[in-house]
């Protein structure tokens, strides 16, 4: 038997080991956190406190103006107009973006080429949203000979309704007037016998239908009524209304008669001196005038980055960089599915449709909340190519919360309390999707 000395001494040599032992148990773990602690604790638990603490001063961070910034975040036409943008943004953006990855993940699923597919719907997630957002910039341009989108409409309207050839002409004298239906008619009624004598100006030299020829007044019809459309304009001066030497016809250019109803009697095209016939006429009283498809103007485009529209560009490119990102992470969940429910289904007489609807989608509902959750956190921090897309002059219509600080705070204003209030503001929005990931997290583990 060991004396009472003996096993006192045991029972505190024994007792030093354990506590060396819980000491190394809990310094060794520590020596590993602490770095990442440390760096926590800089780069983000110190920057959180001092921005909120930031929010309850004024301008110059010297005197404390309580709630007053997050008063004025409602407030505030500049950042109401932010808030309304980012519930937009957030209703709109994330359920779309996740709807077209599915779409493409489905459809994709059973061609050959679908890797290449997916290689180019992905491809724009390789490059800043900024840069996407100077790319979508020059896509958007209103002028159709530059903005590409403008490009293709152009191009079908031109091939539907073709613009017309006088489409900047007016009329030279007062002996013209437009008519409310479109197109441009003598101003007094005519009879078999008369001469229509349709000048019109500002038509550009290089603008002249090809092919015309130096105008002539022609002559009398005893049972008609003749004409000439030319550009009665001539180098040096001249009478307006007359037609003289030097003054070109417009060729190709439609006619019409109409009778005091305002009924189309009859329709022609002028010759390459500009003039034209109507060889049978009844009596009565006509307007002469030129047909409203000579005045169609081209097609000027849409100004998608105008005040209504700027904002629906903007997801538009926003969508078309990240439906990649959801394709790719929806088409790995597709991949895992059990197939044997779906071809149980297709046995069973269900329909494609009825399939996606009904064991697809449940199927593939923690994907798709994923995706769904992440859309929904970057549509709240959206920036980059907000600030790259809408133009300086509609930034404040395009605007959201998270340029809303950078303009308040670095964009001229230097309000940096009522920036912080609202990075509190954008701080507070986040939380909610990031504990809903979290949840998610914990439930898949």
């Amino acid at each position: 038997m060991l004396s009472p000395a003996a096993g006192k001494a045991q029972g505190v040599g024994a007792n030093g080991a354990r506590g060396r032992r819980s000491w190394r148990a809990h310094v060794v773990p520590l020596s590993f956190v602490a770095p990442a602690a440390l760096l926590l604790a800089v780069w983000l638990i110190y920057p959180v406190v001092y921005t909120v603490v930031r929010s309850f001063f004024d301008r110059s961070g010297a005197h404390w103006i309580g709630v007053d910034n997050y008063i004025e975040l409602f407030t505030s036409d500049f950042l109401v107009t932010a808030i309304k943008n980012n519930a937009l943004w957030v209703v709109v953006v994330p359920a779309v973006v996740t709807a077209f990855g599915l779409i493409l993940a489905v459809l994709t699923e059973r061609i050959s080429w679908v890797a290449a597919f997916r290689l180019v719907v992905f491809m724009p997630m390789a490059i800043s949203l900024f840069t996407a957002g100077v790319i979508w910039r020059l896509v958007y341009e209103k002028a159709p000979d530059r903005g590409a989108l403008n490009a293709v409409i152009a191009a079908g309207q031109e091939a539907v309704r073709p613009a017309g050839e006088l489409a900047e002409a007016v009329p030279s004298t007062d002996s013209v007037r437009e008519l409310p239906t479109g197109g441009l008619a003598l101003a007094q009624n005519l009879s078999r016998g008369d001469v229509a004598l349709l000048g019109l100006t500002q038509i550009p030299e290089s603008e002249v239908p090809e092919g015309a020829v130096e105008a002539t007044r022609p002559n009398p019809l005893a049972t008609g009524i003749s004409g000439v459309v030319w550009r009665d304009f001539r180098p040096g001066g001249g009478v307006p209304g007359m037609v003289e030497r030097g003054e070109l016809g417009l060729a190709t250019i439609a006619v019409e008669i109409r009778d005091e109803r305002g009924q189309i009697i009859s329709e022609t095209t002028t010759r390459a001196d500009g003039t034209f016939a109507f060889d049978q006429v009844p009596r009565g009283s006509y307007v002469v005038s030129v047909a409203e498809q000579n005045f169609v103007r081209p097609f000027e485009g849409i100004s998608w980055l105008g005040p209504s529209l700027i904002t629906p560009a903007i997801m538009i490119a926003y969508t078309w960089v990240w439906t990649g990102f959801a394709l790719v992470v929806i088409a790995a969940g597709l991949a895992v599915l059990p197939r044997e429910l779906l071809e149980a289904a297709r046995l069973d007489g269900a329909s494609e449709s009825q399939v996606l609807r009904h064991i697809t989608v449940p199927l593939l509902a923690p994907v798709l909340t994923a995706v769904f959750v992440t859309m929904l956190i970057n549509v709240l921090k959206v920036f980059d190519v907000v600030l790259a897309i809408a133009p300086g002059s509609v930034q404040d219509d395009a605007n959201v919360i998270a340029l809303a600080m950078w303009r308040t705070a670095f964009g001229g204003k230097n309000d940096f309390g009522l920036a912080s209030a609202i990075a509190v503001l954008l701080l507070v929005l986040v939380l909610p999707s990031l504990f809903l990931n979290m949840r998610r997290f914990r439930r898949e583990l």
